[in-house]
This record gives structure tokens, C-alpha cells and sequence, in this order.
């Protein structure tokens, strides 16, 4: 018996962040993640906390697939948040940023650390677009502009969704 769920889906696309922010953070994340469902995309987290949570949460309402890829070996080591449907356990630490960046077709950062900097700059390296969602702000040594990289500083969830979209399927 075949199956059409994968000609119904979208693309996969990423969303990245702090496994701790505050309430605004979390509410952007959650209307990213619920846009990002409505449009049939598959959703690709750290599947942590944070930005994350919110992200599957918003996606896991909306009807959204939601897929966590995690640092540690087992659930064990790094539980799920509750929204993630799949979770990938790569037993990566850190290095899982790689694999997130590099299965999405578009990055949407929103908040963030360290982390989300280095998922930024995988995704970036690997020519992956990242939309910078209230996020890191970042400017090339040279002054070039880096055509992959769209700073949303005072954007929309709305905004985030269909520029990622867009960047996604290469319109």
C-alpha cells in the first residue's frame, strides 16, 4: 500500500533558538511554528525547550508534522519536548546542529545564543537561507552583503513564514 503524505508535505525547514526565552520569544515561536504547519511545511527543531517547545508546539496545533533532532543517545540522556512527533537521537552533542541545518531547506532563527549562532552559520556555510527572526545580527568582515541572510529585527511570525517559504522554494 502506498502512501501520498509525502506529496502532501512541504519542504522540511528549521526552526532554531534558546532552550530558554521569555514569553514574547515564545509566543513569536509558537505563531512561527503554527504558520510554518498551515503551510504544510515539516517542521525541524532542536526539539528541546524554549524557542523549540514553542515551535512544535505551535506546529503540533496547527496539524503540523514536528521532528526533533537531538543531542543525546537516547531519551534518556535528551527527553523530547512533547510536541516532537519524530525524534532523532544522533548522540551528537552539538555537532547535531549540523544535521538540523543541513535537512532543512530554510532556516528561521528566533532569539537566541551560541548555539543558535553556530546553527546560523552551518546553515549559512552550507548555503542553507536563514531568516534572522528578532535574532542575531550579523555583518560579512568585508561589508559584503550575504544574499542568504534576511534580518526580520522587528518582523512578524507572518513575515518569518513566508519569506522562509519563499526562500524554501526558491522564489
Amino acid at each position: 500500500m502506498s502512501s501520498s503524505l509525502g506529496a502532501q508535505r512541504g519542504p522540511q525547514i528549521g526552526v532554531v533558538g534558546a532552550a530558554e526565552c521569555g514569553p514574547d520569544l515564545a509566543a513569536l515561536a509558537t505563531d512561527v511554528g503554527a504558520g510554518l504547519a498551515r503551510a504544510g511545511v515539516v517542521l525541524l527543531t532542536g526539539g528541546r525547550s524554549g524557542v523549540m517547545a514553542a515551535a512544535s508546539a505551535g506546529a503540533r496545533r496547527a496539524g503540523g508534522l514536528v521532528i526533533g533532532v537531538l543531542p543525546g543517545g537516547d531519551a534518556a540522556a535528551t527527553p523530547p519536548n512533547p510536541d516532537v512527533e519524530v525524534a532523532l537521537f544522533t548522540g551528537l552533542g552539538q555537532a547535531r546542529n549540523q544535521v538540523l541545518a543541513l535537512s532543512a531547506a530554510a532556516v528561521i532563527a528566533i532569539g537566541g545564543g551560541w548555539g543558535t549562532l553556530s546553527e546560523i552559520a552551518i546553515a549559512l556555510k552550507h548555503r542553507v537561507p536563514v531568516v534572522a527572526l528578532r535574532s542575531w545580527r550579523l555583518a560579512r568582515p568585508d561589508g559584503a552583503a550575504e544574499p542568504l541572510f534576511h534580518e526580520l529585527a522587528e518582523g512578524t511570525a507572518a513575515e518569518a513564514v513566508d519569506l522562509a517559504l519563499a526562500l524554501a522554494l526558491g522564489r
